[in-house]
């Protein structure tokens, strides 16, 4: 999911930013960054799934810094500033799911079925998976610049559509996609969770991938 509402931000920010693919160094501001992007779920999926006694961020690094998965540093790019991390895309392209998946789709928590179902509506898309941005340097642009950078990776990954998901009720989110050409083309109604403060609906939003 995606949200610009941050947590607490890296010290000693500056204006500018520079972006690049992330490292496996930045698995944990990736987490963290995650976990402000998806509105309270993946801190308590993390929860759910650490180890006794261990720190569900500390659980969400340890998953950023996979080789292999879609939740990785390797489909990341990150926004730097002052020699910190302030922003994180995190997006790739969503295969064709098989008929087993969608046969599962019922067994899915309820929690995330909304969302999984959505992401099977927009196969061979480039999902936007996440997009988040520290307080610090919030309206500055940094987002923006974000977004068209998954326009350029859509386009090298052969990519038609750009896709992405967000909660109705966060509006200032859903401005900032339909001011960059995102519409509304699906919606699940959402089941109402202590980990998130929504309780509407999820929109699935998508645009096609600029020239």
């Amino acid at each position: 999911m995606h949200d610009l509402t941050p947590s607490e931000p890296p010290a000693a920010v500056s204006p500018s930013a520079q972006y690049r693919d992330a490292r496996a160094d930045d698995a944990r501001a990736i987490a963290r960054l995650i976990e402000i992007a998806g509105e309270g779920i993946p801190g308590f999926l993390w929860s759910q799934s650490a180890a006794p006694g261990q720190d569900p961020l500390d659980y969400g690094t340890e998953r950023a810094a996979r080789e292999d998965a879609n939740f990785s540093y390797r489909n990341a790019v990150v926004a730097e500033s002052g020699g910190a991390v302030v922003g994180m895309l995190l997006g790739y392209r969503l295969p064709q799911p098989m008929a087993e998946d969608l046969a599962a789709l019922p067994e899915i928590p309820p929690l995330l079925r909304p969302l999984v179902d959505l992401e099977y509506q927009v196969p061979g898309s480039f999902y936007v998976n996440a997009l988040g941005v520290f307080e610090a340097l919030q309206g500055r642009g940094i987002g923006s610049a974000l977004l068209a950078i998954a326009g350029q990776r859509a386009r090298e990954a052969g990519c038609r559509l750009l896709s992405l998901q967000v909660f109705a009720e966060n509006a200032g989110a859903c401005r900032l996609y339909r001011r960059h050409g995102y519409e509304v083309v699906d919606r699940r109604p959402i089941i109402a969770h202590p980990c998130y403060p929504y309780s509407t609906e999820v929109l699935l939003m998508t645009r096609a991938v600029p020239e």
